[in-house]
């Protein structure tokens, strides 16, 4: 195995200066009633948790009508179940790799503070919490005096932290150990077609050959995937986090600044606040009001904070890829090329475009309840692709589905409160 790494070997990328949480409470897509209004009502803070920069871009007016589209009470019943399934289990996957490795990326399994200064976010979480039990997560309604003074909070067992850096130093070192090879700074500039599929990627370094092509570029991945032909709706959502080396108090439970949409991770004798979510495409420039919403929030919470900790800490930002969950049907049409002979179709059919003719099979997601019944491996993969149409070039398109009337959404949208999208899931920070 090969990996076509864009940075060099001490890169950074859009995980390694996150939160580090693995949060089975989140459980709620971001796309969820309010979430439009809400945007739109921090638009006009330079220091607020959310901000899209306007631009002339068809590939953000795409992205955000059907994000638009599809902030609705419809589609966060749909998402919920599988969210929470597949969360758990990748919380199972990573209780493993510490039990395997002896825990050298530091997993700490304490829960997870949801801690709010006012009444009104203690009301919507506690609306939260109804509905995490009701999908069998455990959680617990704290009063002002158990959430530290402050008005209250929620708290959830199952949510634990890693340190991200540490993770993915100890994940690189373990490929390399087990045989893979990493080709530092090989950005996917192209690729080259072949008379049955894909013939080689095209980098900088020169071409790779393989068997199959995983692509797993994040919020880089719509650049890639686009000579493909393939359009994937993806905006890179920039976060950004602070870590005190030395901070006046360190937690042993990581939170979230609930209306500050703050993230708060002890990270051993360390201690990393993250937030915010910049849709601003691929820059990767410093906003410096955008951070300081962050500093600011951390002694509203934190009283023994004071914002002169964080002179001198230099900012970390990275790129989330954030997907607009146009996915509005649970069937689905899909076509491969791959470059090697499909499963599904042994002979493939030249075109004349140096890809094997399409594809088509229909696939039908699997309803969320019965996700627990698989293994883990499948629980991974569940919903997402058929097993034998994994290839190079995948491309989704919903069956005809019944969809309400423009008019009809838009009336839903404005009627909808902010207040409703302040559920656990809806932090916009980097975790």
């Amino acid at each position: 195995m090969t990996l076509l790494e864009r940075g060099g070997p001490d890169h950074d990328s859009c995980s390694l200066g996150n939160a580090g949480m693995v949060v089975p409470s989140h459980f709620v897509p971001l796309a969820a009633p309010g979430m439009v209004a809400l945007g739109l009502r921090w638009m006009w803070n330079p220091e607020s948790p959310f901000y899209i920069k306007p631009r002339l871009s068809w590939d953000l007016l795409n992205w955000g009508f059907k994000f638009w589209c599809a902030a609705n009470r419809a589609h966060v019943q749909r998402s919920a179940p599988l969210l929470w399934d597949l969360s758990l289990a990748s919380r199972s996957c990573f209780e493993e790799l510490a039990a395997e490795r002896n825990n050298d990326f530091g997993l700490v399994q304490k829960g997870l503070l949801m801690l709010c200064k006012t009444g009104h976010a203690l009301v919507e979480e506690a609306r939260n919490a109804a509905q995490a039990r009701v999908l069998g997560l455990p959680v617990e309604v704290l009063d002002a005096k158990q959430a530290a003074a402050l008005d209250g909070g929620v708290y959830f067992p199952k949510d634990c932290h890693l340190n991200p850096a540490q993770f993915t130093a100890g994940l690189t070192g373990e490929l390399q150990r087990l045989g893979a090879r990493f080709e530092w700074n090989a950005e996917v500039l192209g690729w080259r077609a072949g008379d049955s599929g894909i013939a080689a990627v095209c980098t900088p370094r020169g071409e790779f050959q393989a068997d199959h092509y995983v692509l797993a570029g994040g919020s880089w991945s719509p650049l890639a995937a686009r000579e493909l032909g393939l359009k994937l709706p993806i905006q890179a959502g920039k976060g950004y986090s602070l870590t005190l080396p030395r901070p006046r108090q360190l937690p042993s439970v990581c939170a979230i600044f609930t209306e500050a949409r703050v993230a708060v991770t002890p990270m051993g004798g360390t201690l990393r606040f993250g937030g915010t979510m910049e849709i601003a495409g691929l820059n990767e420039a410093i906003n410096p009001r955008r951070v300081q919403g962050t500093i600011k929030a951390a002694p509203r919470y934190y009283p023994e904070f004071r914002e002169e900790d964080f002179a001198g800490i230099q900012p970390w930002r990275g790129l989330r890829p954030c997907s607009s969950a146009k996915n509005r049907s649970s069937t689905w049409r899909c076509w491969t090329r791959s470059a090697t002979a499909d499963p599904v179709d042994p002979a493939p059919r030249a075109n004349g475009s140096g890809f094997p003719a399409w594809v088509a099979c229909r696939v039908k997601a699997p309803r969320a309840r019965c996700i627990p019944k698989l293994s883990m491996e499948r629980r991974l993969v569940a919903g997402f692709a058929p097993e034998p149409a994994l290839g190079p070039r995948v491309r989704l398109k919903p069956a005809a589905s019944r969809r309400s009337g423009t008019v009809g959404l838009i009336r839903r949208q404005l009627r909808l409160a902010p207040a409703r999208a302040s559920g656990a899931s809806q932090f916009l920070g980097g975790v």
